[in-house]
C-alpha cells in the first residue's frame, strides 16, 4: 500500500430501466472491481429502477487502471444472472482533484467528459466542485444487455501520509 494515492468513494445512486431477468422483474445489485478489489451494493428486490444509495470505497494506487461495474440479478437457487456491465476511467477526475480548486464557488464545473466509443457514458459527465470538494456525476450505459443505466457520483478522499497526487 506504499503506492496509495488516496481513496475513491463511489456513491452508487440508482439503476434506470434495467433488464428483466426473472419472470417479471429482477433483484439487482452492483459489483465494482478494480484490480484485486471487489465491492458490492445491497440487493434491491423486484425493481428495474432500483435506488441503492450505497457508498463503496476503493483504494487507488494506479489512477490509470479501469474500474469495472457489473450489475447482477440475485437468484436464490441458481447462479446470479448478468444484467450488463460498464467500465470507466478516473483520469480526468484525478486531474481535477490535483488542481486543488477548493476556493471556487459551489457547483463550478471544472471539466466535462463527453461520451465516446472509449467509455460507457450515456451522457456528458461533469466534474465539479461541491462544498469545496471535487465530485463527478456519471451515467453509465450498460453493455452486453438490452437496456439499463447506472448513475454514480465519485468523491476523492485524501489520506494523510499517502503519496500526493
Amino acid at each position: 500500500m506504499e503506492n496509495l494515492l488516496g481513496l475513491l468513494r463511489i456513491h452508487v445512486e440508482k439503476g434506470v430501466n434495467l433488464a428483466i431477468r426473472d419472470v417479471v422483474s429482477s433483484d439487482p445489485y452492483v459489483v465494482i472491481k478494480m484490480g484485486r478489489q471487489k465491492l458490492k451494493t445491497r440487493v434491491v428486490k423486484k425493481n428495474l429502477n432500483p435506488e441503492w444509495n450505497d457508498d463503496l470505497t476503493l483504494s487507488i494506487s494506479d489512477p490509470h487502471a479501469p474500474i469495472h461495474l457489473h450489475v447482477y440479478d440475485k437468484d436464490t437457487f441458481s447462479m446470479d444472472d448478468k444484467m450488463g456491465d460498464a467500465e470507466f476511467f478516473i483520469g480526468p477526475f484525478i486531474e481535477a482533484v490535483k488542481m486543488r480548486l477548493s476556493g471556487l464557488p459551489n457547483n463550478t464545473i471544472v471539466t466535462k467528459v463527453l461520451p465516446s466509443r472509449q467509455n460507457c457514458l450515456a451522457e456528458e459527465s461533469h466534474i465539479m466542485l461541491k462544498d469545496g470538494k471535487v465530485v463527478q456525476n456519471m451515467v453509465l450505459r450498460l453493455r452486453n444487455v438490452e437496456s439499463g443505466e447506472v448513475e454514480l457520483q465519485l468523491h476523492w478522499i485524501d489520506i494523510p501520509g499517502s503519496r500526493h497526487l
